[in-house]
């Protein structure tokens, strides 16, 4: 097997985990993961991104208080949401919806039930550890750019080892709560979260895959 073949399959078998096992990773797991996804490149080699990882009680306690912040409070993200979804891609963001809501049950047009799944961001679909990502506000868009990266390197490095995941720029809706709960500095932006841990087989969140778009739809080959 070639190195683009164990890859592919690595990308391949990584999904947006929504149920978790309360199991922990072991700190020295999480440190390899972080280790790996450290060698992707950013611009100047700057490395812009820092993460506060939790662990057990402390997981537990954000979740509890994060969840009653989102239940009180209007977003408020660091960086602005995109403007809209349209054309294709905002056909993609509904299929993913639709095929989440189908997996949990939940009727097309029941708005109550897709608010609770939403909230479920917030518990941090159970996971066992949820790592926040920030870069500094003075490198912009670039900085969260090489961030992002970073949080794909970190998925598939899980993935790898056997660890799900799932990046949530839901929790970064949440920034001045998430800020003052880990005292995080004025000058860093709060990109997302990334909740990981052991997926839970049997949990119906878990039971679709998205698909991807053809490499045709996304390049255009000049000659």
């Amino acid at each position: 097997m070639t190195q683009y073949d164990t890859l592919n399959d690595i990308l391949s078998d990584r999904f947006s985990c929504r149920g978790f096992l309360m199991d922990p990773v072991p700190q020295d797991t999480v440190a390899r993961i972080i280790s790996a996804a450290q060698k992707v490149p950013s611009w100047c080699n700057a490395q812009p991104w820092q993460l506060i990882v939790t662990s057990g009680a402390e997981t537990d306690r954000f979740r509890h208080a994060l969840y009653a912040a989102a239940s009180t409070t209007a977003p408020a993200p660091d960086m602005p949401w995109p403007e809209g979804y349209p054309d294709v891609y905002g056909d993609r963001r509904r299929a993913c919806g639709f095929q989440l809501y189908d997996a949990v049950g939940i009727e097309k047009g029941n708005r109550a039930a897709s608010a609770r799944q939403m909230m479920e961001n917030y518990r941090l679909f159970g996971a066992p550890h949820v790592a926040i990502v920030t870069s500094p506000k003075v490198l912009g868009p670039y900085g969260a750019m090489d961030t992002g990266g970073f949080v794909t390197a970190f998925c598939l490095a899980a993935q790898a080892l056997g660890v799900a995941t799932i990046p949530q720029a839901a929790i970064a809706a949440q920034a001045p709560f998430v800020r003052s709960h880990f005292d995080i500095p004025e000058d860093r932006q709060i990109l997302c979260a990334i909740s990981f841990g052991y997926a839970d087989p049997n949990h119906p969140a878990n039971s679709f895959r998205t698909d991807r778009a053809d490499v045709a739809d996304v390049m255009e080959w000049k000659e």
